[in-house]
């Protein structure tokens, strides 16, 4: 089962995933993001209780990622997928629940 939701607050778009991301919802979550992107406003990807990321689901993220949207990680074994997921060169937003105020990127109280 995957939860989607949507959030436009200022100048960006936080589409938040929650359950599992497998090839069954793939063409879901670029749908939504391929609209969000079409605002013109910046979107972030936040993956939040995420217990599952299937190679179809991984391919996705690499893909959006490539094409521009913020990858955020809440939890320490999404937070390690995020980075792992990151186009090479490439700075890719996560924050760990234990570590909000990490470096890498904004927490998702920021967002």
């Amino acid at each position: 089962m995957l939860r989607v939701t949507k959030a436009e607050p200022w100048e960006r778009t936080i589409i938040t995933i929650e359950g599992k991301v497998s090839s069954d919802y793939v063409e879901l979550i670029e749908t939504s993001c391929h609209e969000a992107q079409s605002s013109g406003k910046q979107v972030y990807l936040l993956l939040r209780d995420v217990g599952d990321i299937d190679e179809a689901g991984r391919a996705m993220l690499r893909r959006l990622a490539a094409k521009g949207v913020q990858l955020v990680g809440k939890g320490v074994y999404t937070c390690f997928l995020v980075r792992a997921l990151r186009p090479a060169g490439t700075q890719v937003s996560a924050t760990s629940v234990n570590n909000p105020k990490s470096d890498s990127g904004p927490t998702e109280q920021e967002l």
